[in-house]
């Protein structure tokens, strides 16, 4: 049996000595191990990464994606086409451990590797297959595909994840004082531990819980007698589970279920902490919803060279970085696009997941005035787009594409692909300007343009999710003006496309261009600001002070 020195490899702080098992379906620790799609696994590997170096007792619970997410290509057209490709991991250490977990009623074998801490800098990461010869197909894919299409393997992912990571921690004798569910999608784990202690109050003095979605219809739910059939209630029947947490109804919300087998809940900004608590109000036998913004690891997302340069106050010296740092981009846009930037020229990036929601092509609504501004020979500006859209969202990936064909004859224009940790890195240091415009109160926090500001790019955004806590107009960024609310979304959508381009336009390209020392000052002000209040050193501390003790 791994011994409890093997798996940490560092003896605990005693600040941060009670035990924490973290639950989450997807981990972005690092490049080389593709088992994430977007914010949430960002989220969830800076989360990891700030615990290891603030040597905290945290052990990370996942899932070891045969194909991770996917690999994001083109068509002999150049439009998206998402690919499945088989991963393999040397680094991940096996631990010899199968043991087997009920779906459907019946055993699915069971394997966990470990991502020691060593190997990225990371709490360790226990990771879970069922990629096994032991298994029927059907067992087997269960752990194919991250967020796998299909309703029952989805369930079942949750099942192996939460049932069969609580279970892992048992068997190796871990005990843990905080089990942490980031995202509902591990709710299992508290019908596993209510058949242990049989009790309702000591599951809820041990689970923590971090919601992330914003609307209602947003969060995961399944008719009970489907679960019950998959053994989702692991010994438990679908009347008692109502009974337990005293629901009604025919479909289970994932959210609200969480919500009353935790003692505390968290949003993840304060915005988004007012948003659940509302939306949520409702609901008798809730826990308490806090905030706890998210935040990203400085550590891994800075540029060693413009942190130096910032610390020295050189304008001369941020400036020859940042163009360094973009012609490292501008080879990328190259190979894949084959257009030559210029890194004297503002570059604007939008990147993130791609959902309707995010808005990618609100620059493009008004066409006419976007092209008069990527044709403007005074202020000149490039613009590039990257990101993943969940692979059968179609209207996401036709948005994308969309994009795409529009972007294709401008020359200062680029649509990126394989937009993974790598990449994430190399537009967040390229860019000048990063911009975020979602519809208002749909973006729970977002973390992307934390990571812009630790790389010299101003952050151009609306003022939803973590944003208000930060952003000081042509202070520290530039803040797009939100439309009124209440109106129509056509309306709101016109409005707020408007006030981007006005932005950009009479306020973002004159600085530039026409006053540097001001844009320098932006940087070094947005610099400042975002540490620590949103490194995630702050985060994983704030968690140990409000929420596990």
């Amino acid at each position: 049996m791994i011994s409890k020195e093997e798996i940490f490899g560092y003896t605990p702080d005693p600040k941060y000595n009670k035990a924490v098992a973290y639950f989450s379906m997807e981990f972005a620790i690092d490049q080389a191990l593709k088992i994430y799609s977007g914010g949430l696994g960002f989220l969830a590997g800076s989360h990891l990464r700030s615990a290891y170096e603030l040597k905290q007792n945290t052990v990370g619970i996942g899932m070891l994606w045969k194909y991770g997410y996917y690999d994001q290509f083109r068509d002999m057209n150049a439009d998206m086409k998402p690919m499945y490709v088989e991963k393999q991991y040397a680094f991940l250490q096996d631990t010899g451990i199968m043991f087997t977990v009920p779906v459907h009623d019946s055993p699915v074998h069971v394997k966990a590797y470990l991502l020691k801490p060593e190997t990225f800098g990371s709490a360790p990461l226990f990771l879970l297959t069922t990629n096994l010869n032991e298994n029927d197909e059907a067992s087997r894919s269960i752990t194919y595909r991250l967020y796998d299409s299909n309703e029952a393997t989805r369930i079942a992912q949750s099942i192996i994840l939460g049932i069969g990571g609580a279970m892992l921690l048992d068997i190796l004798g871990l005990e843990r004082d905080i089990y942490h569910m980031n995202e509902g999608h591990s709710l299992p784990l508290n019908f596993y531990l209510y058949s242990k202690f049989q009790n309702l109050d000591e599951v809820k003095k041990r689970v923590v819980f971090t919601t992330h979605t914003p609307e209602a219809a947003g969060n995961e739910s399944h008719r009970y007698d489907l679960l019950k059939e998959m053994s989702f209630f692991y010994h438990l029947q679908s009347h008692e589970v109502k009974h337990i947490l005293g629901m009604e109804g025919d479909y289970l919300n994932y959210t609200v279920a969480a919500l009353k087998f935790a003692h505390k809940a968290n949003g993840v900004s304060k915005m988004h902490a007012e948003v659940a608590r509302d939306m949520w109000k409702d609901n008798k036998g809730i826990c308490d919803i806090i905030a706890i913004t998210n935040a990203q690891n400085k550590t891994y997302w800075k540029d060693e060279k413009l942190e130096i340069a910032l610390a020295g106050n050189s304008d001369a010296a941020i400036a020859a970085r940042k163009k360094e740092m973009k012609k490292d981009l501008f080879k990328v846009v190259a190979d894949q696009c084959g257009k030559i930037f210029d890194e004297n020229v503002l570059t604007i990036v939008w990147a993130r997941r791609f959902a309707g929601y995010k808005r990618a092509d609100l620059m493009m609504r008004d066409w006419d005035r976007f092209i008069k501004m990527i044709f403007n020979s005074k202020h000149p500006v490039q613009v590039i787009w990257a990101g993943k859209p969940y692979p059968e969202d179609f209207g996401a990936i036709e948005q994308f594409n969309q994009i795409i064909r529009r972007a294709k004859p401008l020359a200062n224009c680029a649509v990126l692909t394989g937009y993974e940790l790598g990449l994430s890195a190399l537009v967040k240091k390229g860019s000048d300007v990063w911009l975020n415009n979602p519809s208002m109160y749909r973006e729970a926090s977002g973390t992307s343009g934390m990571t812009a500001a630790f790389n010299g790019s101003i952050n151009l955004s609306l003022p939803d999710g973590w944003v208000p806590e930060f952003a000081v107009d042509q202070v520290n960024s530039f803040v797009i003006q939100p439309a009124t609310q209440g109106l129509w979304n056509d309306e709101t959508n016109h409005i707020e496309a408007n006030n981007l381009m006005d932005a950009l336009e009479n306020v973002v390209l004159p600085m530039y261009y026409e006053d540097e020392k001001k844009w320098h000052a932006i940087i070094r002000k947005a610099a400042t600001d975002i540490v620590p209040e949103f490194d995630s050193g702050r985060m994983v501390d704030e968690y140990y002070g409000k929420m596990y003790n």
